[in-house]
């Protein structure tokens, strides 16, 4: 699967990294490439969760 991220830098120099299609899906890291690393592990964390609850995996199903 692939997923749009969105990615911005915050007042202390720390690069946010949001999925907007996985609602609370979010992390950082201190450099671009560090952020998108972390993310990826966040949206595999975010869909196991909702796999494990039976809920939806993305915004698109709802």
């Amino acid at each position: 699967m692939k997923f749009n991220v969105t990615l911005d830098r915050d007042e202390d120099g720390v690069w946010i990294v949001e999925c907007p299609s996985i609602p609370g899906c979010v992390s950082q890291g201190q450099t671009k490439d560090e952020a998108v690393e972390n993310i990826k592990d966040a949206i595999a964390a975010c869909l196991s969760v909702h796999t494990e609850r039976g809920l939806p995996l993305t915004l698109e199903t709802y």
